[in-house]
């Protein structure tokens, strides 16, 4: 069955042993060192891979902090534009009411004025008929000077509304 051939195992050893020399002289050393050379460019890859991937998460997360600013700052722009239309807002009223105040106290002003010279022209056309009306009773008629003091005394006389 099995036979054990002494020849056929010598040269079998042999032709391992060198087969294993000549892999090791000539091969092994090759394959090893491109073995290596791939270990190392993969490791620098997955660090490069590292680093880049921390790089973008700091990216990011500055990229998140100017959004935030960004948002407050506009938020706090909101805010002073709006004090700042409320200010103009409130001083353009302020400016309207003291000018409506003014144009009330001119209109006030004339009205005083306007009622001044409307009694003094009542009283002149009263004088002026008191007169007329003396002369007819009297029927006779006064000098302009006593005719002005009379009436000037009557008109004083009177009660003041």
């Amino acid at each position: 069955m099995l036979q054990v051939n002494p020849g056929l195992v010598l040269w079998t050893i042999t032709s391992f042993i060198l087969l294993v020399w000549v892999l090791s002289r000539y091969a092994w050393k090759p394959i090893i060192k491109a073995l290596g050379e791939r270990e190392d460019k993969i490791r620098s890859a997955l660090e490069q891979a590292d680093r880049a991937r921390a790089e973008a998460a700091e990216l990011l997360k500055k990229n998140e902090e100017n959004i935030a600013r960004a948002e407050q700052e506009y938020q706090k722009l909101m805010r002073q534009s709006k004090e700042m239309a409320e200010k103009v807002k409130e001083e353009i009223l302020g400016k309207a009411r003291r000018q409506a105040d003014q144009e009330v106290q001119r209109a006030g002003e004339e009205i005083r004025r306007n009622v001044v010279a409307a009694r003094q022209q009542l009283r002149s056309e009263v004088a002026d008929l008191a007169i007329k009306a003396a002369e007819k009773i009297l029927d006779e008629t006064l000098d302009a000077q006593k005719q002005k003091k009379m009436v000037d005394s009557f008109l004083d006389q009177l009660p003041k509304n």
